[in-house]
């Protein structure tokens, strides 16, 4: 007879909230395992008695076998020298252990419980809140670790006996299903009248309301799994007005959700890659290309003047009874669900915070009473080279961590910059990205920031010994971390885009870091936002950059691309008059408008010098008469690159050449770094506008192909001043890795031209792929450098 063993093993990674314990009971009585499992917070604890055949079986079922929405990182095993005898195998109550924490995202609906959900028969037919151990809310009502249901937000919903039953059985696919409950024990949803701020009606009649009130027109604003969405018909031209009206948002692209992939299939381009990602447990919006078709099932308000739409499936049950329920309401297959919250404000997760924020948006509001811990709005991703590329990192992937081979022993916090804030703890070698927070602007998200953050640290179990933030002044986020009493390190704003690209990439070494976008601060007191760098973990220096010019107007520059035209053509021109001149062909403003604008940069009033490669983007679309003004981040930007785009696409234009010795560049700073000759690209715009003004062809189709043309040749001549730039840097350094990042690189057109020119010069280029490149990835990069810093003597603050 083979003798006996008894090992421990330890298991790391997603292993709780998903039905792990469950099913290493399944696995120990198939090989007649005796011994238990738990929680430890940090990993789950297994101990396995058998014949050692029979206890290395187990082991292998346990690693290669574990819950569909697990993810194992790390097992291990010791043999126990012990005489206690196991009578059977049994899930033990979770104790509380420090070490490695990883906590579960929020996992969508997974596909037995949506059969279940409209099976007429089933105990759970219709049940809002119906889950089981591989799908439903985690992260979002988590208070406290070990996962179990006494410290969710669960706790306030006692199981019935059929679910206690169901919870207790190894059999059960909702054997120590935490959030498990039905129609009888669980959460209630319920109808509030906007208008008296009362309850009107709950269970399905508040659901046959809410669809009602959608079906003809009105807005409705659904709590889900994260926060509140409003929603409205998607289909619906005057129900999307109305919402944009209501909302104050005349142009910025609202997020649809889509009754089945089918109909998504139907209205856009949807490759087998991207199809994986909207079908997933994570579900976040994915950005896809519209079909070039007529469709009465989007209409064009949805996203204006956009190539693509922004679409996610049904992740909650709520949603999907939404668009199906057996009330005779005839439903649309899209609807809008856009973030439930004030411009600026976090999103919404409370009633009184939707009340309170959301009441003249809506008509009615659908919520429920499953409080909601952590806020979590939804993902956003496009695709870039037929792999994912995040635009917005939150529910679905936060706190997943991003592991590095970093040999550290430390806890850290970073705040983030000031919009689309997220913040990142890193333990050890591990940094956890939070959910996004939104824009630091509005006071109520800050109050959100610092709540997010203690809850975070209490999940993980970390003190941090130091918290880094941006090196701006009046940052919001500067403010938080200097309040928090704790030693702060301040990293410089592009330094720390280039790190977070390093730190996904888990690269260690030096890098020639291009870093894009609108705006930060930078070390000379000036506005940085096309850099060059030099950079590793240390340290970095700044080796180039778009040629500086005066960024007048304050705040207003920023959404009045205009503005920043005036202050191109006069840089590039030889006289106040000339200028005058372009600007009047151009039609840029009017001429009181244009003294004024001169006046302050010739005295630099309110003026001050930039590189900003966002603010370049704005200035030459609005020179190229495609956009004046902005009503969102980023719109005169993005109509840009849809400009270029669509020239790309007719003409088959895609390769970019760079010449051997070709001089895009000049060493004119007072530093020394080399500077993109960004003027040229800016007079070869005016030029081409000038040119079709003298020749009177204004309403031909020529003229957008031109402007068109134009477009592309500045996406094309930007990625040739980098790709240049980036050359020279690596003949005076010996560095061929190259690293980009910055919200301009969200623009894949000059993200493919620059990486593709980089890669035939013989360059390894890093790019981000699950972490966004705009400034919601910058608290990866405060984080690791702060880690290197606290572990690695006499490293600079930066």
């Amino acid at each position: 007879m083979e003798k006996e063993i008894t090992k421990k093993i330890r298991v790391y990674g997603i292993v709780q909230g998903v039905g792990f314990r469950p099913t290493v009971s399944r696995h120990a009585d198939s090989c007649k395992i005796r011994g238990s499992v738990s929680n430890r917070g940090p990993y789950v604890e297994i101990f396995a008695q058998g014949s050692e055949t029979a206890v290395n079986l187990f082991i292998e079922k346990v690693r290669t076998c574990p819950p569909k929405r697990a993810a194992i990182l790390k097992v291990s095993e010791e043999i126990l020298d012990t005489k206690e005898k196991y009578p059977d195998f049994s899930i033990i109550e979770s104790e509380k252990t420090k070490g490695e924490i990883f906590i579960s995202p929020d996992i969508a609906i997974c596909e037995e419980c949506k059969e279940e959900l409209y099976d007429p028969k089933d105990r759970r037919y219709l049940h809002p809140f119906i889950n089981c151990t591989c799908c439903g809310p985690r992260l979002t009502i988590l208070d406290a670790l070990p996962y179990d249901r006494e410290r969710t937000s669960m706790k306030e919903f006692p199981m019935c006996p059929e679910c206690e039953a169901e919870y207790y059985n190894p059999e059960s696919r909702r054997y120590d299903a935490q959030p498990v409950c039905c129609n009888m024990c669980g959460p209630e949803v319920y109808l509030i009248k906007t208008s008296d701020r009362t309850i009107d009606m709950k269970g399905s009649d508040a659901i046959t309301e809410a669809r009602r009130v959608i079906s003809e027109g009105g807005i409705v604003a659904v709590k889900g799994i994260g926060g509140f969405h409003l929603c409205c018909d998607a289909s619906n031209e005057a129900a999307v007005e109305l919402l944009r009206k209501r909302k104050r948002r005349p142009a910025k692209p609202f997020a649809v959700m889509a009754r089945n992939p089918d109909v998504v299939q139907s209205v856009c381009e949807l490759s087998k890659e991207q199809e994986e990602i909207l079908t997933g447990h994570q579900k976040p919006i994915l950005l896809l290309v519209r079909k070039e078709i007529e469709t009465k099932q989007l209409c064009s308000s949805v996203a204006p003047g956009n190539p693509k739409v922004g679409v996610m499936l049904p992740y909650a049950p709520v949603q999907l009874l939404l668009f199906q329920y057996p009330d005779g309401i005839k439903m649309p297959d899209f609807l809008v669900m856009t973030s439930g919250n004030v411009s600026g404000a976090p999103i919404c997760r409370s009633d009184e915070e939707a009340l309170e924020e959301l009441s003249e948006f809506c008509d009615c509001i659908l919520s429920h009473n499953r409080k909601i811990r952590v806020r979590a709005d939804d993902s956003v991703m496009d695709f870039y080279k037929n792999r994912p590329y995040m635009i917005r990192r939150s529910r679905g992937y936060a706190p997943l961590p991003i592991q590095t081979s970093g040999k550290w022993k430390g806890q850290v916090l970073a705040v983030g910059g000031e919009l689309k804030n997220t913040f990142c703890i890193g333990v050890d070698s591990r940094f956890y990205p939070s959910a996004y927070v939104g824009d630091l602007e509005d006071l109520r998200t800050v109050n959100a920031l610092k709540e997010t953050i203690q809850r975070m640290e209490t999940l993980l179990e970390v003190e941090p010994s130091v918290v880094v933030c941006d090196m701006h002044p009046k940052y919001n986020s500067t403010v938080v971390a200097e309040e928090l009493g704790l030693p702060v390190l301040k990293v410089q704003h592009h330094y720390a885009h280039i790190l977070s690209c390093m730190a996904e990439n888990d690269w260690m070494e030096q890098v020639i870091g291009v870093s894009f976008d609108g705006t930060g601060y930078g070390t000379d007191g000036t506005i940085w936002g096309g850099e060059i760098l030099l950079a590793d973990l240390d340290g970095f220096r700044r080796i180039g950059s778009i040629e500086p010019f005066l960024q007048a107007g304050g705040d207003l520059s920023a959404k009045e691309g205009w503005r920043i035209a005036v202050s191109l053509i006069w840089q590039i021109s030889e006289s106040k008059d000339e200028v005058m001149q372009i600007i009047q062909k151009l039609g840029l403003c009017e001429e009181k408008e244009a003294k004024v604008q001169l006046a302050m940069l010739e005295r630099k009033i309110n003026a001050v010098e930039s590189t900003s490669a966002g603010r370049l983007f704005d200035g030459i679309s609005a020179i190229l008469g495609i956009r004046k003004k902005s009503s969102f981040e980023g719109e005169a930007s993005m109509a840009l690159e849809f400009a270029a785009e669509a020239y790309e696409k007719r003409s088959g234009e895609k390769k970019i050449n760079v010449l051997d010795g070709q001089k895009c560049l000049t060493e004119s700073a007072d530093d020394g770094r080399e500077l993109l000759l960004t003027s040229r690209l800016v007079r070869a715009a005016v030029e081409v506008v000038s040119n079709i003004g003298e020749n009177a062809v204004a309403e031909d189709t020529f003229d957008q192909d031109l402007i068109e043309k134009a477009a592309y040749e500045f996406h094309k001549g930007l990625a040739e001043q980098i790709i240049t730039a980036c050359i020279h840097a690596k003949e005076k350094t010996g560095c061929q890795t190259a690293a980009f990042s910055g919200g301009v690189f969200q623009n894949g057109l000059l993200l493919r031209l620059t990486e593709d020119g980089l890669i035939a010069n013989g360059f390894h280029v890093l790019t981000h792929q699950m972490i966004p490149p705009n400034d919601g990835g910058v608290a990866l990069g405060q984080a690791f450098y702060g880690m290197n810093h606290e572990c690695v003597e006499e490293a600079p603050i930066l």
